[in-house]
C-alpha cells in the first residue's frame, strides 16, 4: 500500500513502469489500487484527520496527542485509540510543543530571614484557596527583557493573579498577588509558596501577605521542585507561547500573555493531572460535585500545615 501512493505522488517524476520494476510490484496490482474505492477505515480516518487539524488549530497549535486524544473523548465522544490519533497526527506533520530549558530569575537576599517551608513539596491541597504558589519567570523582547510574575491555586492549577513589568523590584510580585486576592478573596489561612527570591522575601511582601491573614511558606534555596507545580506553569507558557517565535515589542508580548492565560490557559487548555479538564471547568464540576463543603478553610498557624476543608470561601 504504502509502495502504491508513493508511486502515485512521483508519477509525474517517473514512468508508473519504470517504478513498478524498480519497486518490484505489478502494474496491474498498481493500476487496480488506483481505481478501487477507499475502504471504511481510510473514510473515517480522514474524517478524524480533519477533526484533528481542528482541534490542534484551536490549541493554538500546542496540542500534542494526549490532549488531542482527551479532546476527541471528552468534548466531542469519541472512542479511539490514542496510538491511532498518534499515527493520524504524524501523517498530517502535526505536533505539539517541545521544552527548552530555562533561565534563572531567582536572586536571593543575603542575610535575610526567610519564611519555613509549609508545604513539603504537598501540592495537592483538597479544595480551592487553601494553597497559592507564585514565582518569576522572564521573557526576552526586541525592546529589552519583561518579568512575569504568577500566583496559582494548586488545588486547580488556576493562575489566579498575575502581573507584567520591566523590573524585578517587590512591586512586581505584590501586583500580581493583589489581582489573586481580588478575585479569590480567600479566607485568613491561606499559604502562599515561593522560593527565596529577594522579591518574596521583601519586608514590604511578607507585611502584605499578613495584612489579608496570607500564611508564607517558602521551599530551599535552589531545588526546583519545591516550587514544581509553578515552574510546570512557566515552562508550559514559554513551550506553548514564548518560545514559538520572537517578539518585536514589550506591548505585543503583554497582549500574548494576557490572551493565552485568560482565554486559553484557565478557560481551554487540558491539564494531565486535572483529568484532561481545563482550571476552571475542574474547578466548576468538583464545587458542583461536592457542593459548597468543598471551599476552602482557614490553615492553622504550624510550622507543618494539612491541606484539608472545612469551611467555605468564595470563588472568583
Amino acid at each position: 500500500m504504502r509502495i502504491f501512493r508513493f508511486i502515485a505522488a512521483t508519477k509525474a517524476e517517473h514512468s508508473i513502469q519504470l517504478m513498478c520494476r524498480v519497486l518490484g510490484v505489478s502494474r496491474s496490482g498498481y493500476h487496480a489500487w488506483a481505481v478501487r474505492e477507499p475502504s471504511a477505515r481510510a473514510l473515517t480516518d480522514h474524517a478524524l484527520t480533519g477533526r484533528i487539524v481542528e482541534i490542534h488549530a484551536d490549541s493554538l497549535k500546542t496540542y500534542g496527542s494526549p490532549r488531542v486524544h482527551a479532546e476527541l473523548r471528552l468534548e466531542d465522544g469519541l472512542r479511539v485509540g490514542r496510538k491511532r490519533v498518534e499515527r493520524l497526527m504524524r501523517t498530517a506533520g502535526l505536533s505539539g510543543q517541545i521544552k527548552r530549558r530555562r533561565g534563572k530569575t531567582t536572586i536571593r537576599a543575603q542575610g535575610v530571614r526567610t519564611a519555613p517551608d509549609l508545604v513539603e513539596r504537598d501540592f495537592n491541597p483538597t479544595t480551592v484557596n487553601r494553597l497559592w504558589c507564585a514565582d518569576i519567570t522572564y521573557i526576552r523582547t526586541w525592546e529589552g527583557w519583561l518579568y512575569l510574575a504568577s500566583v496559582m491555586d494548586c488545588f486547580s492549577r488556576r493562575i489566579v493573579g498575575w502581573a507584567i513589568a520591566d523590573h524585578l523590584r517587590a512591586e512586581l510580585v505584590i501586583d500580581a498577588l493583589e489581582m489573586a486576592v481580588a478575585r479569590r478573596q480567600p479566607a485568613r489561612g491561606l499559604v502562599h509558596h515561593s522560593d527565596q527570591g529577594s522579591q518574596y522575601t521583601s519586608l514590604i511582601f511578607t507585611r502584605r501577605c499578613r495584612s489579608v491573614g496570607i500564611e508564607v511558606s517558602m521551599g530551599s534555596r535552589g531545588d526546583c521542585f519545591d516550587n514544581s507545580a509553578m515552574e510546570s506553569f512557566h515552562a508550559t507558557l514559554k513551550k506553548d507561547l514564548i518560545h514559538r517565535r520572537s517578539w518585536p515589542t514589550k506591548a505585543e508580548a503583554r497582549t500574548a500573555i494576557f490572551g493565552y492565560v485568560e482565554a486559553f490557559y484557565n478557560r481551554r487548555r487540558r491539564h494531565s493531572r486535572l483529568a484532561m479538564h481545563s482550571p476552571m471547568d475542574f474547578e466548576t464540576s468538583t464545587l458542583i460535585e461536592h457542593g459548597a463543603g468543598l471551599a476552602a478553610s482557614r490553615l492553622a498557624s504550624s510550622p507543618k500545615i494539612r491541606l484539608t476543608a472545612t469551611t467555605a470561601i468564595p470563588v472568583a
